[in-house]
């Protein structure tokens, strides 16, 4: 898959750029020692869109919706952890991380919805 191809997806480009994001923001917390709460976030955060990568490639219907679904879960567990960053003194500001999860949340759940309504295959 080229960047391209990337591009004219959206929910790819969606959790592509935002993996990057988490890529950053966990490098400034490790700066502040936070190691444990860094790695949770960016493996969570990441997985998003390792997930709907691989989504693209299913064997059936049921799994790509399968392989969304864990894509939503991890986005779920990406939020707690975004949330507990927002609410600590002295964290770097992840607005634009919620934001972006917000908008990604929306896609997952409408490509869920929209492929659980399709004729099999």
């Amino acid at each position: 898959m080229t960047l391209e191809s990337v591009n004219e997806n959206p929910v790819l480009r969606h959790t592509f750029e935002f993996a990057l994001l988490v890529d950053a923001y966990t490098a400034h917390l490790y700066e502040l020692r936070r190691y444990d709460l860094a790695r949770q976030l960016f493996r969570s955060g990441t997985s998003i869109g390792a997930n709907v990568f691989e989504a693209q490639h299913p064997e059936s219907r049921q799994d790509f919706v399968h392989k969304m679904k864990i894509a939503a879960k991890e986005a779920a567990e990406t939020n707690f952890w975004l949330l507990i960053c927002q609410h600590r003194p002295g964290y770097p500001p992840c607005d634009h991380l919620i934001a972006k999860l917000d908008e990604i949340n929306r896609l997952l759940s409408a490509i869920i919805s929209s492929s659980k309504k399709a004729k099999p295959d």
